[in-house]
């Protein structure tokens, strides 16, 4: 019995060897096989090149108040570069409807990729080619960087040259549309200031002169008439002057926040700095027939190994019950 167990197939290391020597030739014959089947299928693959934008996010630092505001204390400048927030923010920029619609409906994608308008889920089919040759991702150093696998080298650099490009447009479509609507909102708290102040001005000027008017008049009687003149137009001509110092108050600061709305609702900066744009990529990026042929083969030779020592453990185990 203890002489049967020795002859199972219970390898060592040095066991190993001697035995992928003895198999050799299967090993081999199966590895070529293998290795020129995979070429065969790597030759059949359509070819994709690569091209890449390199880009850094800005900061969320308020336009206006970074330009305008001498008071302005936000710990970001408007020229710097952003942070991990704002890399998250422009890679959900990147991946939104509005960017890959335009990008679609301008490469006219789904005739590029081949995809039948009339076959089933001709839109499922489009969005995921459009994932599988359209990425984006963070990078450690936070920046931004899109990559586009296409046939034609040149499209993909297009590609992600406009895609870069629509950031900006995308961003600010989103951010004026809110900014607008504030602007409008201070403009006509503004102007209806500046009318406050002018009706003011315009009450304060007319009782100064009947103030002027009775005080002339009082000059040659006596002093009881002029204090009456005094108490007459004193007291509405102090109210209007403190009322007139709060308005003017509040004008100068609406104005600050019309100007801010305004450039707000104006400004036009980008959103991202570009370090890296696409070009049109000399060398094939997909297949790497090297590595196809290599895993393949690799593959191969390992799963014969195995095949084969589990056979011959079988075999042996067989044996061994037919001698018990």
């Amino acid at each position: 019995m203890n002489n049967n167990a020795q002859k199972g197939v219970n390898f060592s290391s040095v066991d190993l060897l001697i035995y992928m020597w003895k198999k050799r030739w299967i090993l081999i014959i199966v590895t070529f096989l293998a290795g020129v089947t995979s070429i065969i299928v790597s030759l059949q693959i359509t070819e994709k090149y690569e091209s890449t934008v390199v880009m850094f996010p800005t900061t969320g630092a308020s336009i206006s108040k970074s330009l305008l505001s001498a008071n302005y204390q936000g710990r970001q400048s408007v020229y710097g570069f952003g942070e991990e927030e704002q890399a998250e923010q422009l890679l959900q920029v990147l991946n939104s409807e509005q960017i890959r619609g335009r990008i679609i409906e301008k490469y006219n994608l789904m005739e590029h990729y081949g995809i039948d308008p009339e076959s089933k889920y001709p839109y499922t089919k489009l969005a995921n080619q459009y994932t599988d040759n359209i990425s984006f991702r963070r990078t450690e150093l936070m920046s931004v960087e899109i990559s586009v696998m296409d046939t034609d080298p040149q499209v993909a650099a297009d590609i992600a040259n406009d895609i870069s490009d629509l950031i900006d447009t995308v961003y600010n479509e989103m951010k004026q549309a809110r900014a607008l609507a504030a602007f409008e909102l201070v403009k006509k708290e503004y102007i209806e200031a500046q009318l406050d102040v002018r009706i003011l001005r315009d009450s304060l000027e007319t009782v100064g002169e009947d103030m002027s008017a009775s005080l002339r008049m009082a000059g040659g009687t006596s002093l009881a008439f002029l204090a009456r003149a005094l108490a007459t137009h004193g007291g509405t001509f102090i109210t209007l002057t403190n009322h007139l110092d709060h308005e003017t108050e509040r004008l100068a600061d609406l104005r600050q926040r019309y100007q801010e709305a305004r450039v707000e609702a104006e400004q036009e900066l980008p959103h991202k700095f570009i370090v890296d744009r696409a070009y049109a990529s000399e060398k094939k990026a997909y297949p790497k027939r090297s590595v196809i042929v290599m895993v393949s083969a690799a593959a191969a030779f390992l799963f014969t190994l195995i095949l084969l020592v589990i056979v011959d453990s079988l075999k042996e185990r067989t044996v061994m019950t037919r001698e018990d």
